[in-house]
């Protein structure tokens, strides 16, 4: 049912859309609003997608329903109708991305023990210099170098290896977040066009998106090798830091352990600040 609903508010925008509204001309018409050919431009979609749509024969998902809201110029309570309708929440603004004070207090506590910051996208916003020490994170120039989730499924650290199980946990963490994040701001287009790229460019992504697994903890481990041929297996625990929409996972060793030693040798070796902004560009 919420399907047709939800397809039959479409078309009902959709004619009742003038073309000048959206920045098309009027030219010779012979239907009322807008073609669907013509919200399928806009929206960045096929025109026969747009009829499964508009006949309850597709679901839409959250950046779909984002898509058709902004070609068609909706005002609030239309674009919130839509979103009851194809039962996503509604949501404005983008994902936040400022480092907060909460954020940056975890990192000057905890100056020896590697950690990162991320913002809902996944985006890593800050680190310390331990974990900077670690020399595992390589920067590509890509425009998603410094996203966890477009390192993990699409441009994987050689550095960096788990185990079938712990990379499950991992992957199932991430995704998890993302539509989480893509929920809560359906506005944001980096946010969908990540989701987008990810999807595209990962079947593994994909069909993790599709029929997501349930998290079932929210840490995993890794062995990380250096550049002088040492290793060391760390946790990694996954911290929500709420009042400024982040989270940082923190990378500890088994206390008395080998792998305690090894971390311990390569964080007092670090020399760098407590907290470091990162971005596209790399630390900074």
């Amino acid at each position: 049912m919420e399907r047709q609903a939800f397809g039959a508010a479409v078309r009902q925008l959709r004619e009742g859309t003038a073309p000048t509204t959206v920045g098309l001309t009027p030219g010779g018409r012979r239907v009322r609003g807008l073609r669907r050919e013509e919200l399928a431009e806009l929206a960045g979609m096929s025109a026969d997608y747009v009829r499964r749509l508009e006949q309850g024969r597709s679901h839409p998902s959250v950046g779909v329903v984002n898509a058709i809201a902004r070609a068609l110029r909706v005002g609030r309570a239309d674009y919130e109708r839509l979103c009851a309708l194809a039962g996503h929440a509604a949501a404005e603004g983008w994902v936040p991305t400022d480092l907060g004070p909460g954020a940056t207090r975890l990192l000057e506590r905890f100056a020896d023990t590697p950690m990162i910051v991320s913002d809902g996208a996944m985006n890593v916003v800050a680190v310390n210099s331990a974990f900077l020490a670690l020399e595992h994170w390589n920067l590509t120039g890509d425009r998603w170098q410094w996203n966890v989730a477009w390192r993990a499924f699409c441009d994987p650290f050689e550095a960096f290896k788990q185990s079938a199980a712990d990379a499950d946990d991992h992957e199932a963490v991430l995704v998890t977040r993302l539509r989480s994040s893509l929920l809560r701001y359906p506005a944001d287009a980096p946010l969908a066009d990540l989701v987008d790229e990810l999807r595209t460019r990962s079947r593994r992504f994909d069909a993790l998106w599709r029929a997501p697994r349930p998290v079932h903890a929210y840490e995993s481990s890794a062995t990380i090798t250096q550049s002088d041929g040492g290793s060391v297996t760390l946790v990694g625990n996954l911290i929500a830091i709420p009042g400024d929409d982040l989270a940082a996972v923190v990378l500890t060793a088994a206390p008395g352990s080998a792998d305690a030693a090894r971390l311990a040798e390569v964080v007092g070796a670090a020399d760098g600040p407590a907290v470091v902004k990162v971005g596209r560009s790399g630390p900074g």
